[in-house]
């Protein structure tokens, strides 16, 4: 899911029941997690067979507001527990207080929700590794998860290094580049050399790169075709070939400026 538009309660249902999905990825900063408990009830799979991540916007950042926060979006989601909470952004815009500190503060707050089995583990969205390092001097836990943009055009390799040498599992979102790598011909050459569409070759190549792919989309069609990605295998030359496609572009936001 995602925000502006990004929810639809008819494919989230019928990902559930007909696509085999269980990961379900969301945010309070979206406004659908009260959505989310009304299909997840709708399509009959059990709590326990779900991955449900949500993630803190900056606006509750701090030690106190984080602890709230969670308990608010379980509420909202109708679960006792989430499977992954992340903090949704390394900028924090408190007053007085520089990012790294608030980031600490708040990542206590993550460490104590996680030892208390209210998050079964947590994580980070859009850190770079000057984030992360300053995280692993201030604090105890390594975050588990860290879920950042990533497809052709963006492949912060030695980011994906970093976070492998250090058991963290990167997760990346944006795989279909918000549909700006489904028309690039090199992208199209491939899709028609496999006989598969666009968005299977971008997702299938993500996979092959070691990274957790979360495409998203609204509809059901959409749904099972990013879903039918492993009965095949891009030969090692052409995933050369879309790793040289790299060139640094964002379609989501930057936190290069962020300290």
């Amino acid at each position: 899911t995602s925000h502006q538009g990004g929810y639809s309660h008819e494919a989230v249902v019928h990902a559930l029941q007909h696509c085999g999905i269980r990961h379900i990825d969301t945010a309070k900063r979206y406004g659908c997690e009260c959505l989310l408990q009304r299909a997840i009830r709708e399509s009959g799979v059990k709590r326990e067979d779900l991955w449900i991540t949500t993630k803190l916007w900056p606006s509750d950042y701090g030690y106190e507001n984080t602890h709230k926060a969670c308990l608010e979006s379980c509420e909202r989601l109708g679960v006792e527990y989430l499977d992954l909470y992340l903090m949704h952004w390394p900028d924090t815009h408190v007053p007085g207080k520089s990012n790294r500190e608030v980031r600490a503060e708040t990542w206590r707050a993550m460490e104590e929700l996680y030892e208390k089995g209210l998050c079964r583990s947590i994580g980070v969205s859009n850190f770079l590794i000057s984030h992360l390092e300053q995280l692993k001097e201030d604090c105890v836990i390594t975050p588990h998860v860290n879920q950042v943009e990533y497809h052709p055009f963006q492949r912060p390799q030695e980011l994906v290094d970093y976070c492998r040498s250090r058991d963290i599992v990167f997760e990346g979102y944006c795989p279909l580049a918000k549909g700006e790598a489904l028309t690039h011909p090199t992208v199209i050459w491939l899709a028609k050399k496999y006989s598969r569409t666009p968005a299977q070759i971008c997702i299938r190549w993500s996979i092959q790169n070691g990274i957790v792919t979360i495409p998203k989309s609204t509809k059901a069609e959409r749904i099972e075709e990013n879903c039918k990605v492993f009965d095949f295998t891009i030969a090692e030359d052409d995933v050369d070939i879309l790793n040289g496609m790299h060139d640094g572009r964002h379609v989501s936001w930057d936190p290069t400026l962020i300290v």
